[in-house]
Parts: structure tokens; C-alpha cells; sequence
């Protein structure tokens, strides 16, 4: 992981890019034809998915240039966080797909450049990447359901990221408009919906109120009050969850065919 040297004023004006690639020389090759675009400033590189959320947290970059295949995060995974941040970067895929594979991943708010890399159509997708707008960014990102599903839960720590993976997080609860990460190592807020949580997270995650979506795997029992109501119990922790009325029947189908 590398950022530059500290931004000059005309690195503030032109379209800032972060190369996020595994293989050095990619990276290495990406950065010198870059080098030749006058309204282009490489603010930093990363070797994998994790290290682009880091950076990205730190540096704001305008645009995104994202390997797809690369260990650990990889580019799918990487961009769906991505799309989660309050001013999400326009995101440039760069793979050896070849299109027809891509399409599955076709929205207005990503590019793809095929490897090897051309110079004159590197520049061109980066400049139609930062003309379009943050919220559509995030909007039609969302929209995309890149990658389907995340192996890991990023949550914001000021300018630093915890990476939380989904085998180890019990449960998600909502307070007002705050979601509130319960996991092995404690707890943490992200800027997260229950509702996206719960159509990503299906089955393996269930709703059991408004305010609660629990993993299944987690559930240490399901027990009914004397007033009628159910609470659920998580492994390792003495804090019940109460199952709404609305939410009981299909949660506890499911938790109890799960145990």
C-alpha cells in the first residue's frame, strides 16, 4: 500500500486516481501511462482489496482503477464497500475478462478496461468515470449487486476501516438511523440499511424485528415469555432480542430449521 507524495495544487485540480492492482509491474505500467495524461494525478497505490478501502478512506480518490482478480478482497468484493462510502470513488475495473464475461457486471457507473491496458482508452474511461456524479455513483452501484454477496463487514473508525468477517458477526441492530455491527471482537456502527443486510445475507441471516437481523448459526435458543412473546438468545452473550409479532412466524420457521 502506497500513497504519494503530498498533493500539489495542481494535483488537487486534476482527476485524482488510486491503481489498485496485485502485480506490481500492473501497477507499475498503469502509473506510467498515466503519467502521459495531463488532467490525471495518481494518488496512491494498493495491492489488494483491503488496502484500496485504507487508502480510499485516507485519500478520496475521484476514480478507482480495480483489478478484479487479486487474493484475499478481491475487486468485486472491494467495489461493493466501496459503493457503501458517504462520497463512493467512480470504479474502473481492469481484468483479462473478456466481455462477454462482463456483462453480468454492466452498469453506467463502471468502466472496464480489458488487459493489456491501452493508454488512449485508459484516459478516456477515466475522464467519462469522474464526470458522473457521487450519489448516482452509489445509487447505480447498489443497483448492480456487484459481487452478489460480501465475505466481510466494513466499518469506519474516523479515516481507518475495520474488516469485519460475516462468520463472525451474531447479529446487526438498528437505532434510529445507526446500525450497530455485534461481532467476536465487540461492536461497531456502519453506514449500512437492516433491509440491504438482510436481502444480501439471506438465508444465513434472519429478521427477527425491525430493529434486528441475527445469524442463524449464532442463535443460542428461542424462548417465550409468560406475556406470549419470543426472545432470542445469542451464543456468548446474556442480552435476549425480542422477536416482533410481525416478524415471528417467518423468524422463527427459520431459526428453528436452522438449529
Amino acid at each position: 500500500m502506497r500513497a504519494s507524495a503530498r498533493p500539489t495544487r495542481a494535483d488537487l485540480e486534476a482527476i485524482r486516481t488510486l491503481i489498485v492492482d496485485d502485480e506490481p509491474p500492473a501497477r507499475e505500467r498503469l502509473r506510467r501511462m498515466l503519467g502521459d495524461v495531463r488532467e490525471v494525478a495518481v494518488v496512491g497505490e494498493a495491492g489488494n482489496g483491503g488496502e484500496a478501502l485504507q487508502l480510499c478512506a485516507e485519500l478520496s480518490p475521484d476514480v478507482v482503477l480495480l483489478d478484479i482478480r487479486m487474493p484475499g478482497m478481491d475487486g468485486i468484493e472491494a467495489a461493493r464497500h466501496l459503493s457503501s462510502f458517504a462520497h463512493p470513488p467512480a470504479v474502473i475495473f481492469t481484468t483479462a475478462y473478456d466481455q462477454h464475461a462482463l456483462e453480468a457486471f454492466e452498469t453506467q457507473a463502471v468502466g472496464y478496461l480489458l488487459k493489456p491496458v491501452r493508454q488512449e482508452k485508459l484516459a478516456r474511461a477515466i475522464r467519462h468515470a469522474a464526470r458522473v456524479a457521487a450519489p448516482q455513483l452509489s445509487r447505480l452501484a447498489e443497483q448492480s449487486r456487484l459481487g452478489q454477496r460480501r465475505s466481510q463487514i466494513c466499518a469506519r473508525l474516523g479515516e481507518q476501516l475495520r474488516l469485519i468477517p460475516i462468520e463472525d458477526v451474531h447479529c446487526f441492530t438498528a437505532d434510529q438511523k445507526y446500525v450497530t455491527v455485534h461481532h467476536r471482537a465487540g461492536r461497531d456502527l456502519i453506514d449500512e440499511s437492516l433491509r440491504a443486510l438482510a436481502d444480501e445475507f439471506a438465508p444465513d441471516f434472519v429478521r427477527i424485528h425491525r430493529n434486528s437481523l441475527v445469524a442463524v448459526r449464532q442463535v443460542a435458543s428461542i424462548e417465550r415469555g409468560e406475556d406470549g412473546h419470543y426472545v432470542v438468545r445469542m451464543k456468548g452473550a446474556g442480552e435476549a432480542l425480542p422477536v416482533s409479532r410481525r416478524h415471528a412466524v417467518e423468524a422463527l420457521r427459520r431459526l428453528r430449521s436452522g438449529h
